[in-house]
């Protein structure tokens, strides 16, 4: 089984095998200038390359791309190597059984041992823009990484990675940090 780590700060600093980006559907970035969303920040500090190798991919492939999928591509100007595009559910009320099972799809980890990563960052996919409960969220990505990491893989080492005090504290809560 592999380590989780818990880190609290700009996922774009983070020097891994692949951060996970909380993308939308087109996968080419977010839509709205200056946004200070984590798919912008992603798209602004890997360089123009990014949305280019994305918009690439989203050519090749001729539709969006489906909820709880994802794709990767290389980190061109970031310090990890690959970035994960994932699109997380976006929750309209309640959420579903469906929404749950589509953000724990996103869990990006069968991608990341396909292409022999060591070590993936997690970000808080859906917390945001999309609505979904952190703390629901957090204990599904909890309870799905842990579950992947008893397979024998390439992923050795996760890191939830965490923007707001508010993650921090509920995560911090549910892998039993000190």
């Amino acid at each position: 089984s592999g380590d989780l780590y818990l880190w609290q700060g700009d996922i774009t600093c983070l020097k891994c095998g692949a951060i996970v980006n909380a993308a939308n559907s087109g996968m080419t970035g977010c839509y709205i200038p200056c946004h200070a969303c984590i798919d912008n920040c992603i798209h602004t500090f890997a360089g123009v390359q990014l949305r280019q190798a994305c918009a690439e991919l989203m050519r090749a492939q001729g539709r969006e791309e489906p909820t709880g999928r994802a794709k990767i591509t290389p980190a061109f100007n970031l310090p990890c190597r690959f970035v994960l595009h994932t699109v997380g559910p976006i929750v309209t009320g309640r959420v579903t059984r469906q929404d749950r099972a589509l953000l724990a799809s996103c869990s990006c980890l069968q991608l990341a041992a396909n292409h022999g990563l060591e070590s993936v960052a997690f970000c808080c996919i859906s917390t945001g823009e999309f609505h979904f409960p952190n703390e629901l969220a957090a204990e599904i990505a909890v309870h799905t990484i842990k579950e992947f990491l008893v397979q024998d893989t390439s992923v050795r080492k996760v890191i939830f990675n965490v923007f707001k005090d508010l993650d921090y504290e509920i995560y911090r809560r549910l892998l039993g940090a000190g």
